[in-house]
């Protein structure tokens, strides 16, 4: 599932084609995918792009008439941008056409996805962005605060990363190269964290995401930039899906483990990151 590295790619992409351009034409292939197409989509056709921003891992794209338009990649999500009158192939579930010839075309093999429409006034009050917890690189977020967070926190301490209640955004991957970065092993009970392996962590959080950014996310399966180009970060990978590779720390030896918190993979150096 794309994280916020991805989502933030995508939602470059999408600012670079679509902001400033007015919206011509709406189109869907089917009635639902994740869930049912929301009304009024064709109400959109005439309104100007005023931007394009993310919300945890949500696309959000507003329009001069009060409304935003919300885009959630699923499992499989894909954006692409390809010239108006483009005919629909398979899995192309959504289409928007703008007057600069543009159309954003979301292709979803497994349907996990799904688009909806909020009033933009409203938006922190839908039912999608109500429940969010803190941007891992919003200011109010600094080490005390995130200690308060923590200090509620029996949970180990890889499942509270991955709670969007707590933070959004980080994912699986990201959690996991963080924690390994931190020398935390991703057992370590929240609430037992000191203040500065806290604002370690944090650092590494920021660290990391920004650094996934910049390699344009990471491709392990379906996801793809709006141009068709590949992630890179995957390349840089310490620990996340390398069980049984050798640690990169070159000074520790050790081989990657792999354990299943929650029904996901997680991926630590058992050297490296010890106290649990």
């Amino acid at each position: 599932m794309p994280e916020l590295p991805e989502v933030e790619t995508v939602v470059k992409g999408i600012s670079k084609e679509l902001t400033g351009a007015t919206v011509t034409n709406v189109h869907t292939t089917r009635k639902d995918i994740r869930y049912p197409f929301p009304s009024g989509l064709l109400d959109l056709v005439g309104a100007r792009i005023t931007g394009v921003e993310r919300r945890a891992k949500y696309i959000l794209i507003h329009l001069s008439n009060d409304h935003t338009l919300l885009v959630h990649l699923g499992m499989s999500g894909r954006i692409r941008f390809v010239e108006n009158g483009y005919v629909p192939q398979k899995h192309d579930h959504f289409l928007l056409s703008a007057d600069n010839n543009q159309t954003m075309v979301f292709n979803d093999t497994r349907r996990f996805g799904f688009v909806d429409l909020e009033l933009t006034a409203q938006l922190t009050s839908s039912r999608h962005l109500s429940h969010l917890g803190f941007e891992p690189f919003d200011a109010k977020l600094d080490a005390e605060s995130l200690s308060t967070l923590m200090n509620k926190a029996k949970t180990p301490i890889k499942s509270f990363l991955l709670n969007q209640k707590n933070i959004v955004g980080i994912g699986n991957i990201y959690a996991c190269e963080a924690l390994f970065l931190s020398g935390i092993h991703p057992k370590t009970p929240a609430c037992t964290l000191s203040k500065k392996k806290t604002a370690e962590l944090l650092k590494n959080i920021r660290l990391i995401l920004e650094k996934a950014i910049w390699a344009g996310g990471s491709t392990l399966r379906d996801y793809i930039l709006v141009d068709g180009s590949l992630g890179r970060f995957q390349f840089t990978f310490n620990v996340y899906d390398r069980e049984n590779a050798l640690c990169t720390n070159p000074e520790c030896g050790h081989t990657i483990k792999r354990i299943v918190q929650s029904g996901r993979s997680t991926f630590y150096c058992p050297s490296c990151q010890k106290n649990a």
